[in-house]
């Protein structure tokens, strides 16, 4: 089966849905490729800051999710010894120390107008098998395979755009070399159920040096992240669970019988592999990486997701005047990369020195 389109996306994340949301809006013919068969899967960065929150207002997004699902943050905290002993607030922070919303409820109303156009086609539950490419060594297309049904597609494109996270398909049938940073940890999540009377804060605490935070989501849960030495979590498995949970319960005093009922082994945790990545180059011949697939970042800070929303607003509007003007080239999208690469590139330096200076936060001020 072969599809003509304008614009094949590889990915519908939140830089994937929503870049084609505004392409759509433009009157673009736009294919969206994705190998999850569902929306939102757990344990994402879900934590919208000033930069996220713009993007989603301006286009009228942020309103249409549901209420319930979208939950500022009071305030961080800091603990010590099972102790509050500074609190940052949001007008600390112009106005704004986080808003909460579930991947699944952020992708929920970009797709839902994206499937209201006759120009759009979905393609959920495939995977990103080849790119296509023309006698000069442009890319064309992709072939995408149904996982269900092993049927392969042949998507002809003026432009494919990886927005296929972290571990991108896309970046590496195209050969993109990246250059990694190992920031010396893996991170552990976990969720449990808000006790009854919960704020919507989050918390942060040092146990034996590694950082331990718990970020309240909307719809009345916790999110656990927890800092683990790099590579160790297999050599921590085969140890007693108890010690462990212990160290949360002892950051986290007021939470010990609820931790006790909700996490209960190993296998309540979830690993993430933490590092940092830059690609070298974003874009080549009808092709151009956006959000984790350009730029892979750690969750300190949020970033991630922030700066994956900014990437797509961005190429939407450049790619607004390239296609309309029929003139989609590296020297047209160059001044789109040189921008967000030196944004990117600014935070994920601003990272390493959150991270190096991370224990200072403790103290009050």
């Amino acid at each position: 089966m072969n599809l003509k389109t304008e614009v094949c996306i590889a990915g519908a994340g939140p830089a994937g849905t929503l870049l084609a949301c505004l392409l759509l809006r433009q009157g673009m013919r736009v294919t969206l490729v994705e190998k999850l068969n569902e929306l939102g899967p757990r344990f994402r960065g879900e934590i919208l800051n000033d930069v996220g929150v713009s993007v989603l207002e301006r286009h009228h997004l942020l309103e249409r999710i549901a209420e319930e699902a979208v939950l500022p943050l009071k305030r961080i905290e800091y603990w010590e010894q099972g102790m509050l002993t500074r609190a940052l607030l949001p007008e600390e922070t112009d106005g704004n120390v986080g808003v909460h919303v579930p991947q699944k409820d952020l992708l929920k109303p970009m797709l839902e107008e994206a499937l209201s156009h006759e120009s759009f086609t979905y393609l959920p539950g495939h995977t990103v098998k080849e790119l296509v490419t023309d006698e000069s060594g442009r890319t064309i297309g992709i072939v995408a395979a149904c996982q269900k049904t092993g049927q392969s597609k042949t998507i002809i494109s003026s432009l494919t755009v990886g927005a296929d996270g972290r571990y991108s398909a896309v970046r590496k049938l195209a050969g993109v070399e990246t250059v990694t940073t190992d920031h010396g940890y893996d991170l552990l999540w976990a969720r449990i159920p808000a006790p009854q009377g919960w704020e919507s804060v989050i918390r942060s605490s040092v146990e034996e040096g590694q950082q331990l935070h718990l970020f309240t989501q909307a719809r009345g849960f916790i999110q656990i992240g927890w800092n683990i030495a790099k590579g160790s979590y297999a050599k921590l498995r085969k140890e007693s669970f108890e010690p462990f949970i212990g160290r949360l319960i002892s950051a986290f005093p007021d939470l010990d019988n609820h931790v006790r009922e909700h996490i209960q082994s190993w296998h309540d945790f979830v690993l993430l592999d933490i590092f940092s990545r830059q690609s070298v180059t974003w874009i080549k011949e009808g092709l151009v990486l956006i959000g984790d697939a350009a730029h892979t970042m750690t969750p300190t800070g949020a970033f991630g997701l922030n700066e994956a929303l900014r990437d797509a607003e961005e190429l939407a509007e450049e790619l607004g005047f390239s296609l309309i003007n029929g003139d989609l080239s590296l020297r047209q999208l160059n001044e789109f990369v040189q921008e967000r690469r030196a944004v990117a590139e600014e935070l994920q330096r601003r990272q390493l020195e959150m991270e190096a200076a991370y224990a200072y936060q403790f103290s009050a001020v």
